[in-house]
């Protein structure tokens, strides 16, 4: 059973109630409408033929013909218009004029019971009226003409007559009614149409929902192997897709971290494990003095790679929390690349290689951080003296293409593999899996993207160069 709060339940419960209010507006602006329209013709219809039958009676009623004729004047405008046809006169009493009736076409019907308020408009006005009049539960529709006569001691028109046509609406209320049933059991199909597939469209809806929970619950528990199964193209399709996207990244990441914990315990215990072992030779008191001294350099070698591991461990973790704080100035970035190209005289000779420094004739400033700067040229000059072979050379150049200042670090070694340069600045990650940690190049790049710049690689076999480029 679904839950009465269910997102599926609630879609046809809202598709049930916006078909419910639909069909209310229809009904109300329709059949309302439907009715005074049909109402209103009918009556109109009945006054164009009083205009148009009524002088035919009036002609009689002025040659003073006999009342039997002036009954058949009034039958025959009846047929013709098919209505009642009513000839009121219109008498004077003490308290006013006092309306009689001097013939009707239908002498089946008594007339006792119609007032004609249409006549008595038309009295009243001495215009043509029209009205509506209720008559044991039934409605008539009325037109009433009033007819004058010349009076014989003024010659003005006075009124004599008034005719009055009027028809049952009894149609129109079976019109208006059968509308009506139609509109309701239209409504209700389309309730039931409206609430099955509201049902079925939500229930499809809640199963992909339900799956995409079930997926994610599934994720988060630590199954990254789940899969979101993307379906279709409409925005829970584009939701699934975008979880897939952040699980597969989950899971690079996850990875990632798995091989840097391995490669992070492989060079800390080896180094650890080589100053253990390092410690208890130098406790032996019978080791000669070159010795000693020897095996205090190989000590110091593994003090100086844990601090570094350490370091650039450090600095990862300040970056991705964000704590590193830059402090930009214009900078000097072919002063800056000779200073950092001098640290490495020592390691460069060690290493059987020389690093030549071309800088541009015209300085060439940067907006950046000096110290974060130099901290990236440090990084990218080291890592090209421990990934190349000895004697292999190094450059450092600086250049300012399209207003943006340039440092690139280029050495001759064997090169990056292609498979590799795309995941060259991604943490965690070595080409070739055992030197290093990886950490190196990922921190330049969060520092150099910081800093507003670009931190770049091209590498064919003999030729790498990784090149920095700032805001100038």
């Amino acid at each position: 059973m679904r839950e009465p709060r269910s997102i599926a339940n609630r879609l046809a419960l809202l598709f049930f109630v916006i078909t419910l209010g639909a069909m209310a507006i229809v009904y109300v602006g329709v059949v309302p409408e439907l009715e005074s329209n049909l109402t209103n013709e009918r009556t109109s219809q009945l006054a164009a033929n009083a205009q148009r039958f009524g002088p035919a009676i009036e002609q009689k009623l002025a040659g003073a013909v006999p009342v039997d004729q002036i009954d058949l004047a009034v039958r025959a405008a009846a047929d013709q218009a098919n209505a009642r046809v009513t000839l009121i006169g219109v008498g004077n009493s003490g308290k006013g004029t006092a309306p009689f009736v001097k013939s009707d076409s239908d002498l089946k019907s008594a007339i006792g019971n119609l007032s004609f308020p249409a006549g008595l408009q038309a009295i009243g006005s001495g215009q043509t009226a029209a009205a509506i009049e209720s008559v044991a539960g039934r409605r008539v529709a009325e037109a009433a003409i009033p007819l004058f006569s010349k009076s014989p001691t003024t010659g003005r028109p006075v009124l004599g007559d008034v005719i009055v046509f009027s028809a049952p609406l009894a149609d129109v209320e079976r019109n208006v009614t059968l509308v009506r049933n139609r509109i309701l059991l239209a409504g209700i199909i389309g309730l039931i149409a409206a609430l099955v597939a509201g049902y079925l469209v939500a229930r499809s809806f809640g199963k992909r929902v339900s799956r995409l929970e079930t997926t994610a619950r599934q994720v988060a528990g630590g199954d990254l192997s789940a899969r979101f199964t993307v379906d279709n193209d409409d925005e829970l399709g584009r939701l699934a897709a975008a979880l897939e996207a952040m699980q597969t990244q989950l899971a690079e990441l996850d990875s990632a971290r798995r091989r840097f914990i391995a490669t992070a315990s492989h060079e800390l215990r080896t180094p650890i494990f080589s100053l253990s072992g390092f410690v208890e030779l130098l406790e032996d008191e019978e080791l000669d003095e070159t010795t000693r001294m020897r095996f205090l350099g190989q000590l110091r070698d593994g003090v100086a790679r844990l601090e570094k591991l350490t370091t650039d461990l450090l600095d990862l973790s300040r970056i991705d929390a964000g704590a590193v704080e830059l402090q930009r100035e214009r900078t000097d970035i072919g002063k800056l690349a000779t200073d950092v190209a001098n640290e490495f005289v020592p390691a460069l000779t060690e290493h059987n290689s020389q690093l030549e420094v071309r800088i541009s004739a015209d300085a060439i400033y940067a907006s950046c951080d000096p110290e974060r700067l130099s901290q990236v040229v440090r990084i990218l000059v080291d890592n090209a003296v421990a990934h190349t072979p000895k004697g292999t050379d190094v450059i450092v150049a600086t250049s300012q293409p399209e207003k943006r200042a340039r440092i690139a670090v280029t050495d001759f070694g064997e090169g990056i593999p292609r498979a590799d340069i795309e995941r060259a600045f991604e943490p965690f990650y070595t080409s070739d899996g055992t030197r290093g940690a990886g950490l190196g190049l990922a921190i330049a790049s969060e520092l150099v993207e910081r800093m507003g710049g670009t931190l770049s690689v091209e590498s064919v076999p003999g030729r790498t160069t990784f090149a920095i480029e700032l805001p100038a």
